[in-house]
């Protein structure tokens, strides 16, 4: 089976009653009334929403924002892992990408308003993400970087990335970055597994650090 609707079925057999009605009540602008009162499971909404494409496997934004509702933070980390899988199947550059996502949203921190505004993110769109993730700070730097990744379309590299955390001076979250690519390229060269730590110094600091 499909291991997007893998996840779906996961998500919607972990959802209470509750949670479906705030997922309901959440999707009322893009679902219309008659389809949600049809709804009786997690998985008859996300099937609806799979058919008016309002998400797929390539587009997951609406299923976290919903999870991210929820604060069901084991629900989104099942989300991460699937990201992560399609990750795998991906060009070597989209895997670089989402791998520097993921650094930076680990140790980033907030710093991430003055990186988003260094990758040309705009003061009104940060505000809209705060707005939109008060109270979670991954999620904000995480959709920063969507933000910006969705702005550039095609362009968006990592190396964009690595000189705006240079920019910033968070020098050390920049030498992560390049060096996972090292190591990714090293592993992809050879077809042994590189592990980051060999290629890293281990008792290097990294959470929003500098040099």
């Amino acid at each position: 089976m499909d291991p997007f609707l893998v996840l779906l079925h996961s998500v919607s057999l972990s959802l209470s009653s509750s949670e479906l009605t705030e997922f309901k009540f959440l999707c009322q602008s893009r679902v219309g009334k008659r389809k949600l009162e049809l709804v009786q499971s997690g998985l008859d909404l996300f099937n609806v929403l799979l058919e008016q494409n309002e998400m797929s496997r390539e587009n997951t934004v609406l299923l976290r924002e919903l999870l991210v509702s929820l604060r069901r933070q084991d629900l989104l980390r099942r989300l991460d892992d699937f990201e992560a899988g399609a990750a795998g199947g991906a060009a070597p550059e989209e895997r670089d990408l989402r791998a520097a996502f993921d650094i930076i949203c680990d140790n980033v921190g907030k710093d991430w308003r003055k990186l988003a505004r260094h990758l040309g993110v705009s003061d009104a769109k940060i505000e809209a993400i705060e707005e939109k993730y008060p109270r979670n700070l991954a999620e904000q730097v995480r959709e920063s970087l969507r933000v910006w990744k969705n702005s550039r379309r095609d362009d968006a590299a990592v190396s964009h990335l690595v000189r705006a955390l240079r920019a910033c001076r968070l020098n050390l979250v920049a030498d992560l970055i390049e060096e996972g690519q090292r190591a990714r390229a090293l592993q992809s060269d050879s077809g042994d597994p590189v592990s980051l730590s060999e290629s890293w110094d281990s008792d290097s600091p990294a959470s929003g650090a500098s040099r």
